[in-house]
């Protein structure tokens, strides 16, 4: 268990307000050893005395103006109507003191102080903990209440940054979790994560308890009846008082609940199966995945965290395993689905989270989608004009498939929509999609650079363009196909060198011809999609580095099953044979148009390659790892072609140089490309190629997932930073690694 954090260093603090919030921020400064004093002030002896003889405060009183002298901070913690009164005590008694409260809505306590004051002191720093209980009064105080709990200050631009660094050391020695925004911002979250559900709360329970049947109702209630209305027992005069100050947010949350809840009875009305499973099905994985926030599971929560791999040397790889579904493929099952003509069964869906985050966008603009379950995933089609505008911005996590792949389909919708990611991919360029498709007549605004977030202009007239690829990219190709769905006439892209084709094969799956003549693609635009099933292969950029493993390490045997081989995917195979690796493939076969097969590869001594410049769109995911192949291999490896990989998740020639110089593998770094001078031995006994050390991934999972294998032939653990983001684009990567061989340790780390 980690240690409290300090104490904070006031001489002493005073509580205006001595209920459930003010006694166990009492209580919680106690238990962090704070030893100057505590005291308090509230309208009731009683409590006083209570919270004297339970030893919370050293002393107070029903008089305010005794303990304002002797304190050093005081925090405000009474309803918010009484706030006003509170302050106009408090002003004429002020000297240096800092000044916080606790209420739960900010814009209408600033507006108090203002008018007090004349203007907000820099030294008064409003917040807000996001903890309570029905519970009330101090005997009911808990120094455990904000233990991992929101506090949420309100900053203004002229706050003084001494006081705002003693609120938050007061509410750090609570262990609480410190977040600042604006008052408004926070009235109008708080109107909707507290504020209605607490008058939801209260009005059901209220209207249950006036009908006749009152008793029976109650008496069989079930448990989430009992969950739910547990907050109707909280305190009424209080929520009084936040609804009367939060009036307008409130009623803003209160109107779209009721516009919500009108579009449910009108699907249950007419008996709209599809449209009521959307509502039920959308609001099932929104809680689910608000756990995952809660939870620090989700890559929101998991990019403010560092996970650190440390991977001892030596090992063999063997067995037999089958890696997650292919992510490109799952995103493009998810679009097409959703777009099609009725009901489409996905298998072998990859359940990572950008995925998820694809399907979750697409239930925030209507569609229903059923899963996923084990990889199953049913997506009921709306049909290419059925797409409804989303409330918010759509988050697609840290995929730039998707992000260029969306901007293609919602260039060509009705509605505005905005898209986003997370701070990794909110830094890379999106000019290359962005600059097309405004050539076809959409409209899109960016931020500086030319980066996410990406604002998309609906009600635009597409026309189709004939375009050639300064750069191969098959996301690029497949946003500007998927415009041309939208587009009046022919939309053509002409790519200089082949890249994976899989939109183009599930489109003609989904009977939307896809035509392709040497390197042109084209379509014609306002046909339809018809749904179909897909079975979602096996990843091979997520076999890669279980290829590599077994390709550089003695004594290596293994088997992976189901792998996609599409032959716009194959460079890895085909640069591994080329450096000698003993690969094979085995039973293969076509599922769903795509070409999958097992494959075995056995250790076997591998030799430095110039790898052919064909072959580099074919493999741009997978470098990184083959840069771990090619630092095993006798001789020198070179790559040229490939200035793609400095605009993905990380610069990845540089941020692998980097790392490999680390480890001792000599390399020399070209604008589009890298030399790595290999340290085979000149047996197969497992002896290391070169050193230990620590590197930094960039919170680039495939960087992260590279060193991790080249831990194998190192003398020394591979400590790799920054590497949280495995787990959302290849979740049971670290399992599937110990698995087969692999001594891998996961830390999370401050």
């Amino acid at each position: 268990m980690s240690a409290m954090p300090c104490a904070p260093a006031e001489r002493g603090i005073l509580i205006v307000g001595l209920g459930l919030i003010g006694g166990s921020l009492a209580a919680a400064l106690k238990a962090s050893g704070y030893r100057g004093r505590i005291v308090a002030c509230d309208c009731d002896a009683d409590e006083v005395a209570r919270g004297i003889d339970m030893g919370l405060i050293d002393d107070g009183g029903t008089q305010l103006a005794p303990w304002v002298a002797e304190s050093s901070l005081i925090v405000l913690a009474v309803p918010v109507l009484a706030m006003e009164d509170v302050l106009r005590t408090l002003a004429p008694r002020l000297d240096a003191q800092v000044v916080t409260d606790v209420g739960s809505t900010k814009s209408a306590i600033e507006a108090a102080v203002v008018r007090v004051f004349g203007h907000l002191p820099p030294r008064f720093v409003l917040g807000h903990p996001i903890a309570g209980s029905e519970k009330n009064g101090v005997a009911a105080a808990d120094a455990s209440l904000y233990r991992q709990h929101k506090v949420i200050l309100t900053p203004r631009e002229d706050t003084d940054p001494d006081a705002l660094a003693r609120v938050r050391a007061l509410w750090a020695a609570c262990g609480a979790q410190l977040l600042e925004m604006t008052p408004e911002r926070h009235d109008q979250v708080l109107a909707r994560t507290s504020h209605l559900p607490h008058l939801l709360a209260f009005s059901l329970v209220d209207t249950l308890a006036r009908q006749d049947e009152r008793l029976d109702i109650f008496r069989y209630a079930a448990g989430g009846f009992r969950d739910f209305t547990r907050i109707a027992g909280s305190d009424p005069v209080m929520w009084r008082d936040i609804f009367s100050a939060n009036r307008d947010a409130v009623l803003g949350a209160l109107d779209e609940f009721e516009a919500g809840v009108a579009r449910l009875r009108r699907a249950v009305t007419e008996g709209d199966g599809d449209a009521m499973l959307a509502v039920f099905d959308r609001a099932s994985h929104a809680r689910q995945y608000f756990d995952t926030l809660l939870n620090q599971t989700s890559y929101q929560a998991m990019e403010q965290r560092n996970i650190r791999y440390r991977v001892s040397p030596g090992g063999a790889v063997r067995g037999q395993i089958r890696v997650p579904g292919d992510k490109s493929i799952s995103h493009r099952s998810i679009m097409l689905g959703a777009l099609a003509d009725g009901v489409t069964e996905v298998h072998g869906f990859l359940e990572g989270e950008d995925s998820l985050a694809t399907l979750q966008a697409f239930r925030e603009m209507g569609v229903a989608i059923e899963g996923p379950h084990h990889g199953r995933v049913t997506i009921h089609g709306v049909g290419l004009h059925g797409l409804t505008a989303p409330a918010g911005p759509l988050y697609v996590g840290n995929s730039g498939t998707a992000m260029r792949l969306f901007a293609g389909l919602l260039a060509g919708q009705a509605f505005d929509t905005e898209l986003t990611g997370d701070v990794s991919l909110n830094k890379r360029p999106m000019g290359r999609i962005a600059d097309p498709l405004r050539e076809m007549g959409a409209v899109i605004e960016t931020a500086e650079g030319g980066r996410p977030p990406l604002t998309i202009r609906g009600g635009q007239a597409l026309s189709g363009i004939r375009y050639d690829m300064p750069m191969a990219s098959a996301q690029v190709k497949s946003c500007l196909l998927l415009a041309g769905l939208y587009a009046e006439g022919e939309t053509r892209v002409r790519e200089p060198a082949p890249t994976r084709d899989h939109t183009e094969r599930m489109l003609n799956g989904f009977g939307y011809p896809v035509q392709r003549d040497g390197d042109e693609a084209w379509l014609q635009g306002g046909g339809r999609l018809a749904a179909s099933p897909i079975d979602v292969p096996s990843d091979i950029s997520s076999a890669t580095f279980f290829l590599v493993a077994a390709a550089i390490t003695p004594g290596s045997d293994l088997l992976l099953e189901h792998v996609g081989i599409n032959p716009t995917r194959i460079g890895v195979i085909n640069i591994l044979q080329a450096m000698g690796a003993d690969l094979t493939l085995q039973e293969p076969r076509e599922v769903g148009g795509e070409p999958v097969a097992d494959i075995r590869i056995r250790y076997a001594p591998l030799k430095g390659i110039d790898i052919p410049t064909d072959q580099v769109p074919l493999a741009i995911d997978e470098f990184p790892a083959l840069f771990v192949a090619a630092a095993n291999a006798e001789g020198v490896t070179r790559l040229r072609g490939a200035e793609e990989l400095r605009v993905k998740e990380s610069d990845r020639i540089q941020a692998m140089a980097d790392g490999l110089t680390t480890l001792g593998v000599d390399n020399t770094v070209y604008p589009d490309g890298i030399d790595i001078v290999g340290r085979a031995s000149a047996d197969e006994t497992p002896a290391a190629h070169y050193r230990g050390g620590q590197v930094d991934s960039l919170g680039d999972h495939r960087i992260a997932m590279a060193f991790a294998v080249a831990a194998l032939r190192a003398s020394d653990e591979i400590v790799i930073d920054d590497c949280a983001n495995v787990a959302t684009s290849f979740p049971g990567f670290v399992d599937l690694a110990r698995r087969v061989g692999l001594v891998l340790d996961e830390q999370e780390v401050s």
